[in-house]
């Protein structure tokens, strides 16, 4: 067995640059807090008067569906712009075609719009659907969000008593994010923060500190946004996780800080040695999960890439703030502070210790029982759809979501996702294009198809046709496949239902790869760390087990009738895309936090005394409760977010609520004490070889901590072996 390390003594203190910065912090506090406000008056300043407005990039480079885009934008700029679809209906009497002839020209009036097709009648002669396409794309600042003008054009038309819906690409950059899941994760972490310590002074410095680090990174993506293309739900998910992440290493610090000061240390004393152990603690955990987040940048579309870069731009700014403002606020509110912080000190005689000495006493029948319990809980992840989200789940009342409920009712479920077939005249002639749409026309699945069209260049030829199926149908798939392979050479299949499959198949193949990168840095990270092997290969197989069972919960509650009507949904449906691996990513970057900070304290133990199996008891001892108020909090944010009405992101709430729930408690508390006591030693084996390539870092932390004698640890031995 190898298990390196240098014993350390109270007077052997290593100056590192997080201790001096946690000193220099404590030292003059109002300097700090000052410089934060001025850098976060300064930044939104800068990202109001120069930051951009969010982007949705879902092309597909070397897709069929994009070759087909890419065809239309070169010979066809017309159609090659944002669209939008304009639904009309009047009650009980047909439109008159000069109404509809009135509403054409108006149409055609409206800015930037490049042509107006033909309106196309319902059976029954009440309904009539145009579509609209612009010669700009829908990010152009005069089109994006604004649908006044399509609004405008339809009053001018005088069709007094009509049902109008507006549904497609320009309607769709309406729907925001209500901002309800923010405010509901805030209070609930503040009333967790008040139980945990009893304090609302107490409280709120971890809070204020999140708030400091969120607002950093918001304005941050704000200038992101500026210079490359940031999705629309990227600032979502990185309040979420900023929320998250920078609670709880505030957390982590504050408890440090108030356990130096029990033991004696003046308060800038305390700062420092609390940001030069928990602080770099903070530092490992925020890398891990900046690898992770950056991983998805490798998941095959532009929009992954942004919520990486933009996630992980807040999760640097809540760092920067814990590792600054921490230290700041303390001294500030020192005593007000340590009046309340013991409530989160570790104790020997504490329930966890109680609860992990009775795991350790029994390991193979806890591994085996939680073991169990979370591959129960993904089981139905076995029978996860993923599929692309359209705008049959968007809320009710929104522009999107009425357009599409119109057009279904009045059209049927393929008119929301056309086919376009796209021909190259140097390869198909006039009348083999005339052949092919017939055959088309001619397929049982097929409900209507266009006439051919020819590009104003005379390079394309162009048809669409409707499905009898909706989008998000799961028959939807096997017929692009059919009408795919029916198809010559030259002929290309694109439209928006054949960019679904297209864009599922990209994600999902991508998927693998972003996991495997993402585990791989992980593992490397952790075995740095903490000069071990097993230790991060168990960490990585634990947090896979608990993402399955968060991917379980997610099918289970949204591809479900009884499950999604717990969530306030109509029906349900495949879930997003995006979930599964944004959800990977981030999951198993928090996953790996918890595991920093609870290996932390154990290997300071286990450099300490040399005694595996106590060392496990003691750290979870020690970080239990900071850990399980930690993640009660985390929880508290997510779930908040799953009241958001929009369900990709109510899917990424829940779903990293239930991970991290049970990442903290029956990983923690289970799995790793069991598994840890199985192991003993082994746990810190590492070869000599690997040892002597690998970087050195020191783990022991800068001096005996001092709830060491309250736990009833040893006095510092000779390295393990």
């Amino acid at each position: 067995m190898k298990g390196t390390r240098t014993t350390r003594t109270e007077n052997e203190i290593v100056d590192t640059f997080l201790q001096r910065l946690g000193s220099s912090s404590a030292r003059h506090p109002w300097r700090v807090v000052a410089g934060w406000l001025a850098a976060l008056i300064a930044t939104f300043a800068v990202a109001v008067a120069a930051g951009g407005h969010p982007v949705d990039d879902y092309e597909l480079a070397g897709s069929p569906s994009q070759d087909g885009y890419d065809l239309l934008e070169e010979h066809f700029p017309a159609l090659s712009g944002a669209s939008a679809q304009v639904i009309v209906k009047m009650p009980g009497e047909a439109i008159q075609p000069e109404s509809l002839a009135l509403l054409e020209r108006e149409l055609g009036e409206v800015p930037h719009v490049g042509t107006v097709s033909p309106a196309r009648l319902s059976p029954d002669g009440d309904a009539a659907l145009v579509g609209v396409s612009y010669d700009v794309p829908s990010t152009h600042e005069d089109v994006f969000g604004n649908v006044e003008p399509l609004e405008d054009a339809v009053e001018r038309a005088g069709l007094s008593g009509a049902e109008v819906a507006y549904g497609g690409e320009v309607p769709g950059t309406v729907m925001t994010i209500g901002g309800r899941g923010e405010v509901i994760g805030i209070v609930a972490a503040l009333l967790l923060l008040v139980v945990a310590f009893g304090s609302l002074v107490a409280a709120g410095l971890p809070l204020l500190v999140a708030i400091f680090g969120l607002g950093l990174g918001s304005a941050i993506g704000i200038l992101l946004s500026a210079v490359m293309d940031v999705s629309s739900f990227a600032p979502t998910v990185a309040t979420m996780v900023g929320l998250g992440v920078g609670i709880d290493y505030a957390l982590l610090l504050v408890t440090r800080y108030a356990e130096y000061r029990r033991a004696g240390r003046e308060p800038v004393d305390a700062a420092g040695r609390a940001t030069a152990t928990a602080g770099r603690a903070v530092v490992f955990a925020g890398i891990t999960v900046l690898v992770s987040l950056l991983g998805l940048g490798l998941g095959g579309l532009n929009t992954f890439k942004s919520f990486g870069i933009a996630t992980a731009g807040t999760v640097l700014a809540v760092m920067a703030a814990a590792v600054t403002l921490v230290p700041a606020l303390a001294r500030i509110t020192d005593k007000r502070l340590m009046r309340r912080c013991d409530r989160l000190s570790p104790r020997p005689d504490s329930f966890i210790a109680r609860w992990v000495s009775g795991v350790a006493r029994r390991p193979v029948l806890w591994t085996v029982s939680a073991a169990i319990l979370l591959v129960a809980l993904a089981a139905p992840s076995v029978a996860m759809r993923i599929w692309p989200l359209d705008a049959s789940v968007d809320p009710k009342g929104s522009y999107t979501r009425d357009a599409y409920d119109l057009i279904t009712e009045e059209f049927g479920p393929g008119a929301n996702g056309p086919f376009l077939f796209v021909a190259e005249q140097d390869d198909v002639t006039a009348s083999e294009a005339a052949d092919l749409r017939k055959s088309v026309e001619e397929h049982p699945d097929v409900l209507a198809v266009s006439p051919v069209q020819e590009s104003p260049d005379g390079a394309l030829w162009l048809w669409s046709a409707e499905s009898r199926f909706a989008p998000q149908d799961e028959r939807t798939p096997g017929l692009v496949e059919e009408l795919r392979g029916a198809q010559p050479d030259g002929v290309i299949v694109t439209g928006y239902a054949p960019m679904q499959v297209d864009l599922s198949d990209v994600v999902t193949g991508r998927m693998w790869v972003v996991a495997g990168v993402v585990i791989a840095l992980s593992l490397l990270l952790l075995t740095v760390m903490f000069r071990s092997v097993l230790v991060p290969v168990k960490a990585a197989l634990m947090n896979l087990l608990s993402i399955g069972a968060a991917y379980g919960v997610v099918v289970a509650v949204f591809q479900t009738e009884a499950g999604a009507s717990l969530v306030g949904l109509d029906h349900p449906m495949a879930v997003s895309s995006f979930v599964p691996i944004i959800m990977f990513a981030i999951l198993f970057g928090l996953s790996m936090d918890y595991e920093v900070f609870l290996l932390s304290r154990v290997r300071e133990d286990w450099v300490r005394t040399g005694d595996a199996a106590a060392s496990v008891v003691t750290g979870l001892a020690s970080t239990g409760r900071v850990i399980s108020s930690a993640a009660a909090i985390m929880v508290a944010v997510f779930v908040g977010f799953a009241f958001e009405p929009t369900p990709m992101i109510k899917m990424l709430g829940l779903g990293m609520a239930v991970a991290i729930a049970l990442d903290a408690t029956v990983v923690r508390l289970v799995l790793v004490p069991a598994t840890m006591t199985l192991l003993g030693r082994a746990n810190w084996w590492i070869p000599d070889w690997l040892d002597r390539v690998l970087p050195h870092l020191d783990h022991g932390g800068p001096e005996l901590q001092p709830e060491a004698a309250a736990l009833g640890t040893r006095e510092p031995v000779g390295a393990p072996r």
